[in-house]
């Protein structure tokens, strides 16, 4: 057995190389020089943060067909009332087309979603609703299909205005949601509220002034 053997047998039998004849193998042309470096471990990206949910991302049918896209009133404040020509407060029709004569041309939007969810007052469906309001009531201004307003099957718009403003949401016909200029909800109304009373004119009166 040849020096380097007799030496570096190992505990097993085996043959151990001697730490001072290794000699790193590189590659082909290579040196140690040119060995590149560990790669840098990489700097972890921001979090992206979820915009919130605001009206804006909320849209209603409209009777006929279309949506009435709520970001299309973006910078606006919006007035959204459930309404139904048979309720006893079906007057109302008349006080919001009062309402929007005076602001629309300040830049209120007032979009009215008929509802049958409260006593069933609302028998009549799409474009006769509006038809009814009208020749009725005088009123002109825009109004969605029939929807649902409370409860786990309302409208995405309604489940998540409920869910902003748990204590104001409808509990009858002419309930009244006041959304921002920025899209976020203002508040809700109740049934009594006046469409021309002062607790509604003021606020709407400070959602345009915001602007």
């Amino acid at each position: 057995m040849g020096l380097v053997r007799r030496e570096f047998v190992g505990l097993f039998g085996g043959v151990v190389a001697s730490p001072a004849l290794v000699k790193p193998v590189l590659a082909q042309g290579a040196t140690a020089e040119s060995t590149p470096a560990p790669a840098a471990t990489p700097v972890p990206a921001r979090p992206v943060t979820a915009r919130p949910v605001t009206a804006h991302d909320f849209g209603f049918d409209r009777p006929g067909g279309g949506r009435s896209e709520l970001s299309a009133y973006a910078g606006r404040p919006i007035l959204i009332v459930n309404t139904a020509t048979n309720c006893g407060f079906a007057g109302q029709l008349a006080m919001l087309e009062l309402l929007w004569q005076r602001y629309s041309r300040r830049g209120l939007m007032l979009l009215a979603t008929p509802s049958n969810d409260f006593g069933g007052q609302e028998p009549l469906e799409g474009q006769a609703i509006a038809d009814s309001a009208r020749a009725a009531y005088g009123a002109t201004y825009a109004f969605t299909e029939k929807v649902r307003v409370r409860g786990p099957n309302a409208h995405p718009f309604y489940r998540w205005a409920a869910m902003r403003k748990p204590g104001e949401t409808p509990s009858w016909n002419f309930h009244k949601y006041l959304v921002g200029r920025d899209g976020d909800l203002v508040g809700g109304f109740p049934t009594s509220a006046d469409p021309i009373g002062p607790q509604l004119i003021q606020a709407i009166g400070k959602e345009l002034q915001a602007g």
